[in-house]
């Protein structure tokens, strides 16, 4: 298959019950991707097509000694008690203006032939400082959706904080705003440091979302990753308190350090 346009390769057209999207791509902290990936996982949601882009990295990874194109994945839940769920995950964003213009428009496209109106998708607002129990901002499509969104813990007066949505998670809900969807943005409070998943974010995040679409999950394998997160995050700060320490003998300022091994 030669990738001249984004496409999307459908295995399975499923009839769905007024669904919800979710959408949860690779963003900072990988909050989106880790929070809808684990719905993923402990909902046992079916894969039924994937987007291939020309607009992904060129370059391919290597998964147990396979080759894997870089692609996004939807998967569908059947939910016994409400609305059928639509998830989104990948590998990747783009890394082209265009190309986030392109997708998010296939991505649309797709789920509205679903029967899809609403759509949630969750990211990262980066503060530059570590927290235990980091906020939940929400930005919605429309006043009537914020007022929903007020009736849950989340922090929904966000102007002179937020000002842009940079990639899928605000641009997926601008385009669909303009087609007549409806929807909002969740974003975990996170540190934004570039190397770092922040799973403590995506739990924040997880449980506020498991709220407001009624349904439940066990979030103890995710705790464990949090615990994770927490101890390498102060083993960090202790290398960076020594550096201090290493500095401050040599006399040299922060600005002077170039590099730390």
């Amino acid at each position: 298959m030669f990738l001249i346009e984004t496409k999307i390769i459908c295995e399975e057209k499923p009839k769905l019950k007024n669904p919800i999207a979710l959408v949860g791509l690779p963003g900072i902290g990988n909050i989106g991707r880790i929070a809808v990936g684990y719905l993923v996982h402990e909902l046992k949601a079916k894969k039924f097509a994937e987007l291939y882009s020309p607009y992904f990295f060129p370059f391919v990874m290597i998964h147990n000694d396979m080759i894997h194109t870089l692609r996004n994945e939807f998967y569908y839940w059947k939910n016994p008690k409400g609305r059928d769920i639509i998830m989104l995950i990948g590998d990747c964003q783009t890394y082209d203006p265009k190309g986030h213009y392109e997708v998010a428009g296939k991505i649309l496209e797709f789920i509205r032939a679903l029967g899809c109106k609403e759509v949630i998708t969750i990211g990262g607002f980066s503060t530059g400082k570590i927290t235990e129990k980091p906020k939940v901002f929400g930005i919605a499509t429309d006043a009537d959706v914020a007022k929903d969104l007020k009736r849950y813990d989340i922090e929904t007066k966000v102007t002179g904080q937020i000002g842009t949505i940079v990639g899928a998670s605000g641009l997926i809900l601008g385009i669909g705003k303009m087609q007549g969807m409806k929807g909002f943005v969740l974003l975990g409070e996170t540190s934004g440091f570039p190397i770092i998943t922040d799973p403590t974010a995506a739990e924040s995040v997880l449980i506020v979302l498991q709220k407001i679409i009624n349904i439940k999950v066990d979030l103890t394998k995710l705790e464990e990753k949090v615990k994770a997160m927490h101890e390498f995050i102060k083993k960090l700060e202790e290398i960076q308190s020594q550096a201090m320490e290493q500095m401050q003998k040599s006399g040299k300022k922060p600005e002077e350090l170039k590099y730390i091994g």
